[in-house]
């Protein structure tokens, strides 16, 4: 499994990107709670999900780091926004 950095104001451009019902369809294909995806992408709602694997260092340079030990939600999320393009 590979891992990904990336900075938090990407991480956000991309949730930003994503096409209505999107945090269902990857909650759904992946078999998770949908407040996971959603907590992946920044939010905070641990009572009904968990982000684990998911490393935030904020301040610095365009919002700071985001670290993935699993980048499956993120991929995913690449996915679907180059289908919702074409």
């Amino acid at each position: 499994m590979e891992k990904i950095t990336i900075t938090f104001n990407e991480l956000r451009r991309i949730k930003d990107s994503l096409p209505h019902g999107s945090m269902q369809r990857i909650a759904d294909a992946l078999d998770i709670a949908p407040d996971t995806v959603r907590n992946y992408f920044g939010a905070t709602n641990f009572i009904n999900g968990s982000v684990p694997g998911v490393h935030f260092e904020q301040g610095g340079p365009d919002g700071g780091i985001v670290a993935f030990d699993d980048p499956a939600i993120l991929n995913m999320a690449k996915d679907i926004i180059k289908e919702s393009q074409s």
